[in-house]
C-alpha cells in the first residue's frame, strides 16, 4: 500500500516496520513529530525523556537489553547527547540503535545553524542522509540492520525540508526483530580505560569495514549524464540539484560519513569538472579536496539553506519563475494572545530587570513592546548565566533574574540551581511554570502530570524540589503571573534579598489547557484615554487605532485572560457576558 507521508511520519513507520521496541526522545523542531506518531504505534514503548541525554541513554540500555531502540532530536539536542554518543561508539550495540537528528538549516526554530555531519566524523559513527520521505523509511530500515552488522550506532541525518515535507511511501507489515538477549560482556560494556583502549581498535577496524561497504555498488549511487559537469551532493540537496541542473552527473551520497572516497574519485575522472553541492558547511568538500581530488569552487555561502534556485545561481543559471506571488505579510513573532508569560515579563519591564532568558516560547518576550530578556544561549543557561553575572557584579544592589520554563528546568535547568545554591549564591530565578512543553507543541513533561500518551503520571513538585536543592522555603514564591501589582512587589522582595531565590508562574499555556478561555474583552472607545499603556502588554488581541487614538480589541483573538483590565486606569475596558 502506498501513502503520502512526512519524513518525521516516514521515521516512526520505519521504527515500526522494523521492530523497534524502544523509543525516548525529548521534543525539538523539526523532530518532534518523529516520537509523536510513533506512539501511535502501541507496538513501541514510547516516551518523552527530560533531556536528549537521558532519552539516548535509555536507548543504550534498551539495546543492551536485546531490543532494538531509536532516540530522536534537533541539531542541538545532540550537543546534550554526545556524551554518551561518544563512548556508545566504543561500546557497540546489542540490538540495534540509531539516533535520527534533524538539522535546522536557515534557523527557522533554533538559536543557531549546525552541521550534524561533523558528529558521524568526531564520534567515527556512520551516518545516512535520506532525500525524501520513501528514503528515509528505507535508510531508517537499513540502518537498524547495519547498526547489528557493525555492532555501531547509526545517525540518521534529517533537516526542516526533509521532516516537513510530504512524498509517497510503500508502507509495509511489521517484522519483529532479531532475538537478542540481554547482554553481558563486561570487556565491551564497561569503559575503563583498560577495556576502552581495547574498544578504540574496534572503532577504527568498524571504520574501514564501513568505508568499504560505502565504495560498493549498494550504496552512493552514479548518475552519469552531462560529462562537462559532475555534482556530488546529499539529502536534501540532492533534490534540488535534481531539479535545478537535470542534465548533470550526479554522484548521490546516501552516507554522509564515511566517505567513500575510491567511487568519489572514480567520478571525478568521468567529468570535466567536479562540483560539491552541500548544506550548511563545507564538509564533503573539505574532505574530497584532503584526499587530493579536484574541486572547482563555488561562491557559496555557508549560512542558510539552499533552494533550486540557489542552486541555479551558483552555476550562473536563472532562477526558475514561479507563476504565483509568493510574497506573505510581515507577521513578526509574538506570544499567543493570553498567554500566561505576558504578565510576569510586563512586571520585568516595568522593573528594568536584567534578565537571562533561556529556550522556549517565553524567549518572545525579549520583542518590543516587552523588551524583557537580555540573553537567550541553549537549553538551562540562564541559570547559571545569572549567577556568573551575580558573582562578577557582587555588591551591585540590583542582582540579575533567570527566567526559565518548566520543561527547560527540568531538561538542564536543576544542575544549575544546584550549582547557584552550593556556591551560595544569590541571584532570583523565575520558573514559568504553564504545565507543558510549550514552543514545540504542547508535549508533556515530568511536571505536567501526564506521560506521551495523556495517561496520569506522577507530577513533579517544583516547590519541594527546589526545597530539596537548598533554596529556603520562605524564598520560593508561587504567583498568578496575570496579578501584575502583586508579581511587581514579589519580583522587588526577591531580588533584594541577599541569597537565591525561585518565583513559580502557575497558569497553564492557553492552548493546552483551553478551559482557561473566557469571554473576550472590549474597549469603551469613549472611556479610552489613549495612554497606550495596554499596548505595551503586546498581547496581538490588542490594537492601536492612530486615527481615533484609541486602542481596540479584536474580540476573535482575545482569550479573556483579564491581564489588560489590571493595567487599565481608567476602567474603559470591559468583559462581554456570555
Amino acid at each position: 500500500m502506498k501513502k503520502v507521508l512526512s519524513g518525521n511520519e516516514a521515521f516512526a513507520r520505519a521504527a515500526y516496520e522494523a521492530g523497534v521496541g524502544v523509543v525516548s526522545s525529548y521534543p525539538g523542531t523539526p523532530s518532534t513529530e518523529i516520537t509523536e506518531h510513533v506512539a501511535h504505534y502501541k507496538e513501541i514503548y514510547t516516551e518523552w525523556a527530560t533531556n536528549e541525554k537521558v532519552g539516548l541513554e535509555v536507548a543504550i540500555g534498551a539495546s543492551l537489553g536485546g531490543k532494538r531502540a531509536m532516540s530522536c532530536m534537533k541539531h542541538v539536542g545532540l550537543n546534550v547527547a554526545a556524551d554518551p554518543l561518544m563512548t556508545l561508539s566504543y561500546t557497540g550495540v546489542n540490538a540495534g540503535l540509531v539516533v535520527v537528528v534533524a538539522d535546522d538549516p536557515n534557523m527557522y526554530s533554533s538559536q543557531n545553524e549546525q552541521d550534524s555531519r561533523h558528529y558521524a566524523r568526531f564520534g567515527k559513527v556512520p551516518m545516512m542522509e535520506p532525500a525524501d520521505s520513501a528514503e528515509v523509511k528505507e535508510f531508517t530500515k537499513q540502518a537498524f540492520e547495519l547498526s547489528e552488522e557493525y555492532c555501531t550506532p547509526v545517525l540518521l541525518r534529517s533537516c526542516t525540508r526533509i521532516s516537513h515535507t510530504q512524498t509517497v511511501v510503500d508502507l509495509n507489515d511489521r517484522v519483529e526483530a532479531p532475538d537478542f538477549a540481554p547482554e553481558n560482556n563486561i570487556p565491551k560494556w564497561v569503559m575503563i580505560p583498560a577495556n576502552a583502549r581495547k574498544r578504540h581498535k574496534v572503532v577504527e577496524n568498524r571504520l574501514e569495514m564501513l568505508t568499504e561497504l560505502c565504495e560498493g555498488d549498494k550504496y552512493n549511487k552514479i548518475e552519469m549524464n552531462d560529462k562537462n559537469i559532475g555534482i556530488v551532493c546529499a539529502g536534501v540537496t540532492y533534490n534540488y540539484v535534481k531539479e535545478a541542473m537535470p542534465e548533470a552527473s550526479v554522484l548521490k551520497l546516501d552516507f554522509a560519513w564515511p566517505l567513500p572516497m575510491k567511487k568519489i574519485a572514480s567520478f571525478a575522472a568521468q567529468v570535466e569538472k567536479l562540483y560539491v553541492v552541500e548544506e550548511l558547511d563545507k564538509f564533503f568538500e573539505t574532505e574530497i579536496k584532503a584526499a587530493g581530488i579536484k574541486v572547482e569552487e563555488l561562491d557559496r555561502d555557508v549560512c542558510g539553506e539552499l533552494s533550486v534556485d540557489a542552486v541555479r545561481e551558483l552555476f550562473g543559471l536563472e532562477p526558475v519563475q514561479a507563476d504565483v506571488d509568493t510574497t506573505l505579510p510581515f507577521r513578526p513573532p509574538n506570544m499567543c494572545p493570553g498567554c500566561s508569560h505576558r504578565g510576569i515579563f510586563y512586571a520585568i519591564n516595568r522593573l528594568k530587570l536584567f534578565v537571562t532568558g533561556d529556550i522556549g516560547c517565553y524567549t518572545l518576550g525579549l520583542l518590543p513592546p516587552l523588551k524583557a530578556i537580555n540573553s537567550t544561549v541553549c537549553m538551562g543557561a540562564s541559570i547559571g548565566m545569572a549567577h556568573g553575572l551575580d558573582k562578577a557584579a557582587e555588591g551591585m544592589s540590583q542582582k540579575s533574574v533567570a527566567v526559565i520554563g518548566d520543561s527547560t528546568f527540568l531538561h538542564t535547568g536543576i544542575n544549575s540551581l544546584v550549582n547557584t545554591v552550593y556556591n551560595q549564591g544569590n541571584s532570583t530565578v523565575v520558573i514559568l511554570d504553564n504545565t507543558i512543553t510549550g514552543m514545540t507543541g504542547h508535549q508533556q513533561n515530568a511536571a505536567s502530570g501526564k506521560d506521551l500518551h495523556g495517561n496520569p503520571a506522577p507530577k513533579l513538585d517544583l516547590v519541594m524540589l527546589c526545597k530539596a536543592i537548598g533554596v529556603k522555603e520562605s524564598n520560593i514564591r508561587v504567583i498568578d503571573p496575570f496579578d501584575v501589582a502583586n508579581a511587581m512587589e514579589v519580583l522587588k522582595e526577591e531580588t533584594s534579598k541577599p541569597e537565591p531565590s525561585v518565583i513559580i508562574t502557575n497558569k497553564p499555556c492557553i492552548f493546552a489547557d483551553r478551559s482557561v478561555i473566557q469571554e473576550p474583552y472590549f474597549i469603551h472607545e469613549d472611556k479610552c484615554s489613549g495612554c497606550r499603556v495596554c499596548t505595551k502588554l503586546g498581547c496581538p488581541a490588542i490594537i492601536w487605532d492612530a486615527q481615533k487614538r484609541v486602542a481596540l480589541i479584536d474580540e476573535n483573538l482575545c482569550t479573556g485572560c483579564h491581564l489588560c483590565i489590571k493595567v487599565c486606569k481608567f476602567g474603559a475596558i470591559e468583559q462581554r457576558s456570555k
